[in-house]
This record gives C-alpha cells, sequence and structure tokens, in this order.
C-alpha cells in the first residue's frame, strides 16, 4: 500500500504541494477569501462577468420555470428546450454550421478526441496543450506523437512519417500557462494538407479574442473554416459561466451525439445553466469596452513590471505569467502578496516545465487601474 503521507512530504519537500483556499464572496477582482479580503489576479474571469447581475438574473428566471436539474442524459430526457436554443445560438456565435453542449471543458476534450481517433489513429500534440488533451490522448489509445511548442517544421515532420489511417492534429489556442498564441491559419493549412483533424481548444480565447470576443476563428478571420475543424471553447472562464460547448460541421455534431462517451452516459448540465450562458452571450458581443479595457490593463502591466528583476513572458492575453523559475522562490513572492492582501498564484510543475515556476497575474476586466498599480508596487517592494 502506498504511505500518503510519505508522498504528501515529499511534495513539500519539492514546494509542489496544493492547497484549496475557500471563496466566500461572488468571483471578482475584489474576492473574500478564507474569512479576508483581497486583491484578486487568481480567475479566468476575463471579462468581469462571472458576477453579472443580468446572468444572474437569467438563471434565477429559467430556475423558477424549469427548476435546478436536467434530471436526466441529453439522449433520455434531459435534453432541454434552453440547450437546444443555445446550441445554436453557440453555433452563429463562432461562425460553424452546429455546435453541441458539453458539462465541462475537461468531459469535450475527453468525448471528442477518443469519438475521433482510435487505435489505428494518431493524436498530433503542441508539447504545452492542457492536461485534459494530453489525457484525452492517451484514453483514445491513439499513437500520441507531441510535437516542440509552437513548432511548425516539427508538426509536419511528425505528421509526413505518419501512416495513421486517422490523424488530428490538437492544440489549445491560448495557452494556459503561457498566454501565448497557437498559429492556427498554419496549423489549420497542414491539416488540409495532410487530411488531418484540426482540434482547437479555445478555452482561453473565446469571450475575449475577436472584435466582439467570437474567439480565435474571429481573431484569425478564419470565416470559412474547412470542414475539417473542431472547435472548443469552455463557458466558464470569459462567459463566466459553467460547462462548454464544440462546434464544427453538422455531421461531426451528429456523430459526437452517437459516439461521445462524456456526452452520452452523463446527466445534462441544468437548464438555468444554458439560460445563464445565452444572457452571458449578449454582454460579450455587445460590450466590446470590455474587451478594449483589458488591452489597456494588459499593457499598463508590462510597462510597470519592466523595471523589476523577473520577466513577464511574451503574451498580448490576459494571461501575463511572471516568470521566477525556482519552485520555493514562486511560492516565497505568491506567500509575500498574499500577505500584502493580493492573490496571485504560484503556478509550478508538473503544470510547467521544470525551472519555469512563475506567477500567473490573470487580468480581468473588472480590475482597475489602481489594482495594477497596487500589484506592481506590492512587486517591487518584494523585489
Amino acid at each position: 500500500m502506498i504511505d500518503l503521507e510519505a508522498r504528501l512530504a515529499e511534495l513539500d519537500g519539492q514546494g509542489l504541494r496544493r492547497r484549496r483556499r475557500v471563496l466566500e464572496s461572488g468571483q471578482g477582482a475584489h474576492v473574500t477569501v478564507d474569512g479576508r479580503d483581497f486583491l484578486s489576479f487568481a480567475s479566468n474571469d476575463y471579462l468581469g462577468l462571472a458576477a453579472h447581475p443580468a446572468i444572474a438574473e437569467a438563471a434565477r428566471t429559467a430556475a423558477a420555470e424549469y427548476g435546478a436539474g436536467a434530471g436526466a442524459a441529453h439522449l433520455l430526457t434531459g435534453h432541454h428546450v434552453l440547450h437546444h436554443r443555445l446550441e445554436q445560438e453557440l453555433a452563429e456565435f463562432v461562425g460553424l454550421p452546429a455546435a453541441l453542449l458539453f458539462s465541462t471543458g475537461y468531459m469535450a476534450n475527453l468525448g471528442v478526441v477518443t469519438a475521433l481517433v482510435g487505435r489505428d489513429g494518431a493524436v498530433f500534440a503542441d508539447r504545452l496543450n492542457h492536461a485534459s488533451l494530453v489525457d484525452a490522448a492517451l484514453l483514445s489509445r491513439a499513437d500520441h506523437r507531441r510535437y516542440r511548442h509552437g513548432d511548425l517544421t516539427h508538426l509536419e515532420q511528425l505528421l509526413r512519417e505518419s501512416d495513421a489511417k486517422d490523424k488530428l492534429i490538437a492544440t489549445d489556442t491560448v495557452f494556459s500557462m503561457d498566454g501565448d498564441l497557437a498559429p492556427v491559419p498554419e496549423l489549420l493549412a497542414l491539416a488540409e494538407k495532410y487530411k488531418a483533424w484540426l482540434y482547437l481548444d479555445d478555452a482561453h480565447g473565446f469571450g475575449v479574442l475577436g472584435e466582439q470576443g467570437h474567439g480565435v476563428l474571429e481573431h484569425y478571420r478564419l470565416t470559412a473554416p474547412d470542414s475539417r475543424l473542431v472547435y472548443l471553447a469552455t463557458l466558464g472562464k470569459a462567459a463566466g459561466v459553467s460547462g462548454a460547448f464544440v462546434a464544427g460541421s453538422e455531421a461531426l455534431v451528429e456523430w459526437l451525439v452517437n459516439k461521445a462517451r462524456t456526452y452520452i452516459y452523463t446527466t445534462a448540465t441544468p437548464p438555468m445553466l444554458a439560460a445563464a450562458v445565452s444572457a452571458s452571450l449578449k454582454l460579450i458581443a455587445g460590450e466590446p469596452q470590455r474587451r478594449v479595457r483589458l488591452a489597456s490593463l494588459i499593457d499598463r502591466l508590462k510597462t510597470g513590471v519592466a523595471s523589476l528583476p523577473w520577466p513577464l513572458m511574451a503574451s498580448d492575453t490576459p494571461i501575463q505569467p511572471l516568470l521566477i523559475g525556482d519552485n520555493h522562490d514562486a511560492l516565497r513572492l505568491a506567500d509575500g502578496l498574499r500577505e500584502r492582501g493580493i492573490l496571485c498564484p504560484a503556478i509550478r510543475p508538473p503544470t510547467v516545465p521544470e525551472g519555469s515556476a512563475r506567477l500567473r497575474i490573470s487580468l480581468s476586466a473588472a480590475h482597475a487601474e489602481a489594482d495594477i498599480d497596487r500589484l506592481l508596487t506590492a512587486l517591487g517592494e518584494l523585489a
């Protein structure tokens, strides 16, 4: 039997043990955690919508009319008219023919990849992909080939050498710990050349990228993507609610309804959440000033960090990683900020490569310029 206490002590010694904190307020730029008020740079609420009253009211209204739970899987009696309408709205929002709701992005990635490739297939994955894409590739039992981060030459070499029956290129669009963007147009060209699916996980781009927040496809002006494209976005980050959806061709969605096990064998999400997401879509598209504000805050942070001993990694997204290096140094810096009433998580291996521990500064349209200045002042003191 594994000695769990000894293993936990090892994690402590390596600076890798993780502990939960208890949020006692709504999500936002200022939160109450474990009984104390903090300025937070620790959420993915990029547009400040998680506690928006219009979204909460949409959920309340739907709950009053339809109840709290879906009560069944989608293929039984759990597929509510609110789910159905939202899928149509989401497909239109991202400019693709059809969409399918999933309970979480993790479940979507597991379901889609395993439905599209198997033992005689191959998954070609960026080395910095999210853990859910890694697990999806392993669960599919396909040949799992990882290419160097953003390296198109390496990816093409792997594609050219593969004799797999079915090929799938999988990538984050905005990498969750680095904040940089995948070269999507070039990846789509390679998918077309080698007759592969291109699976885009736009968890951190949806709502943020593009003039109207439609995501990475709008950002790159890919208005008529090839039918081999599979697009995923989560609804608990910039959208401020919960869940995920996958969009693509009508044939793709119909196949997933029949073959994605994480869709078939689970209870549908509450209809009230579908109503909340529908309200969120209107805010994302109708309030572009939220994205303008985000861009301004990103610029302010970059300017202020220039005088500090730690560099920001290259990113133009709300994810601004401050590279520290050593695990214990990153933890000490995060602790120092927490003592000053600021939450900013230390990210360590295996989430990031060895020697690249960092503070993951997550910006939100809910932040004020004074919040950025407070963070910069605290970092200057700790430096």
